[in-house]
This record gives structure tokens, sequence and C-alpha cells, in this order.
């Protein structure tokens, strides 16, 4: 028991030690556990336990900053690299099912369609753009629609995954400024 309990200590200390990592070109494992000094984007990452492999999201978290987002820095019913500067990449090891659609092992783009009531989750085969200008439906794998809920105050954008091994599925899940969504998946 106190082996486990030091190992998650440990675990939390390496987690927060990362998470707070800014430099530039390096990785952020939690973006709101920076202390934010820069206007920028930062690179972030989020990753859960598949087994023995690991299922991740790469991307940019752009800051509130007392913008308007939603219908004014994001505009409404146009496509969204949902996050900034390169599309937000996904990255599965085994196949998984997603909004009904199996995506096999490999690298996928996230994008988004905001709505103000209702959102359109995109996964597209083209993980390697900037931004959405080369975003082409065509390429689209899995389209699926989300109701975002209402949330306190996120002031960098935020991605999270779940993975529950018993279950075999888990979840993906976004914030950023005061809303937030989740799609579920299954392992095939």
């Amino acid at each position: 028991m106190k082996r486990i309990l030091l190992g998650c200590l440990l675990l939390a200390g390496l987690q927060t030690a990362i998470a707070q990592s800014s430099k530039e070109g390096e990785v952020c494992y939690n973006p709101n556990l920076v202390k934010d000094t820069t206007k920028k984007s930062i690179k972030s990452k989020t990753v859960a336990l598949m087994g023995t492999d690991s299922i991740s999201i790469i991307y940019h978290s752009p800051g509130v900053r007392k913008r308007v987002i939603w219908g004014g820095l994001v505009p409404y019913d146009e496509v969204w690299v949902t996050g900034a500067h390169d599309a937000t990449m996904l990255e599965i090891p085994q196949t998984i099912v997603v909004g009904g659609k199996e995506l096999a092992p490999g690298k996928y783009a996230i994008f988004s369609i905001p709505g103000k009531k209702e959102w359109i989750i995109i996964i597209n085969k083209n993980w390697q753009q900037h931004l959405a200008s080369e975003y082409d439906e065509a390429e689209d794998l899995v389209r699926t629609k989300v109701k975002p809920k209402k949330q306190d105050l996120t002031e960098r954008l935020q991605y999270t995954l779940q993975y529950q091994e018993k279950e075999r599925k888990g979840t993906i899940s976004w914030a950023w400024e005061k809303l937030a969504w989740e799609i579920p998946f299954s392992l095939k």
C-alpha cells in the first residue's frame, strides 16, 4: 500500500513538473497548470493507456485572454481546427469505434463545426494540415454531433483522454472558455 501511494505521489509530481514546462518547443500535458506568461498557443498533449499501448492527442492550446471566443475568434458554422495552428492530431494504437465508425490504428485530425446549440465533431484522415485551410470534407472518416455543456471558465483549450480497460471504452473530452464536450469511443 505504501509503495502504491509513493508511486502515485511521484507520478503526480512528475505530471505537475511536465505540465508546468512551457519552454519553446516542449510539449505541455496540462496547459491550465502552466504559469501563463505567453500570448502564444501552447503545444500540448494528452495521453491515456490502452493496455500496453497509448492513445494520444497533440494540439495547440490558445487562451481566452478576455476575448469573445464563440461567434468571435471562432465563427459559428465553419470548420475549425479545434485548437490552433496545425490540425489537432489523434493517434490511436488499435482499432477503435467512434460515432459508429471504425478507425484503424494510425494518425488522424480532429476538426469541428461549432454551432450555437450543437457541434459537429469530425475525424479526418489528413492529420498533417495547417489550420482548416487544407481541410477537405471528402477525407472525413467520422462526423458525430454533440451538444456542448456549460462549465466554469477554462482559460486554455484542453483535451483529456480517458480509457477504462475492463469496459474497453473511453472518452475524448474537450474544454475551453465556458464550454465542454465529450465523445465516447470503444475498442473493437
